[in-house]
């Protein structure tokens, strides 16, 4: 009797005999030929996200020949839980995940955006508000926690009675837009955003800190992984790779050492299921 690598199924329809096929064909392919997850930190609206990265996948498909499909999320609290369960292949966000990533769940950092990162805290044009401490007890919209600029808020106000009145918002473009309506006294926004308010005042701008990386899971092969780090280096290379560079408002990619991320995580220590 001959040997068939599909069992037979009793009374079965060749139409159902033909699905059983394929869902065992797919069950049976490499690793290798499965779409590969990118997500990518909610600092911006979900729309104006998938609009900036997408040609960044476009091209990053065409150097390696590999299906890519985008992940938003709609939060850093939802991004967060996500996160933690390692269910992204490809992620770009801040040095504090970046680094919590590496040191508690094996990811490798590829490359990373240009120059360094720090947060500035803005206030609306018609207050007064000269320093930090102005905004005692007052409105100030940021991301929320663990957002970087919601850390990076939380170390301008240590004492725990000298707090302003947090409103979260979803993203840093919807906190500088609050403030600039009104709706808050102030906000905390990445200090390359603030030249698109320009009429806001700038209280203070924290210390800067290594900018966003991309970095790829443990499931991720090495040769794989060499290919993405070596597309991203090289964007500026191919019309394609700079419409990926324009639409993300970088001139390159720049090399990454993870010792330069040493210690981000730190920033995290407080946070809800660290």
């Amino acid at each position: 009797m001959g040997y068939s690598s599909t069992p037979r199924i009793a009374g079965a329809d060749p139409s159902f005999r033909a699905l059983t096929f394929l869902a065992l064909f797919t069950i049976g392919l490499p690793a290798s030929a499965a779409k590969l997850t990118f997500a990518v930190h909610p600092v911006l609206p979900a729309e104006q996200t998938r609009t900036a990265y997408q040609p960044l996948l476009n091209y990053l498909e065409r150097t390696t020949g590999r299906d890519l499909e985008l992940v938003v999320n709609r939060n850093f609290l939802s991004y967060w839980q996500m996160l933690k369960r390692g269910e992204y292949d490809i992620i770009l966000d801040g040095p504090h995940f970046t680094d919590y990533r590496v040191q508690k769940m094996g990811y490798r950092i590829l490359a990373k955006f240009p120059a360094a990162v720090s947060y500035t805290l803005v206030a609306n044009p018609d207050s007064f508000i000269l320093e930090p401490a102005d905004l005692v007890g007052k409105r100030i919209a940021t991301t929320p926690s663990p957002a970087l600029g919601a850390l990076r808020l939380s170390q301008l106000y240590p004492h725990p009675l000298r707090q302003p009145r947090i409103v979260e918002t979803e993203d840093s473009l919807t906190a500088a837009r609050m403030t600039v309506e009104g709706k808050t006294a102030g906000a905390i926004i990445p200090a390359g955003m603030v030249g698109s308010f320009p009429s806001l005042n700038t209280v203070t701008t924290t210390t800067q800190v290594p900018s966003p990386a991309v970095s790829v899971g443990p499931d991720v092969d090495n040769a794989l992984a060499n290919a993405l780090r070596q597309a991203l280096l090289s964007a500026g290379d191919s019309e394609d790779g700079r419409d990926a560079l324009e639409s993300l408002n970088i001139d390159t990619f720049e090399p990454a050492d993870p010792a330069d991320y040493q210690g981000q995580a730190e920033l995290l220590k407080d946070t809800w299921g660290y």
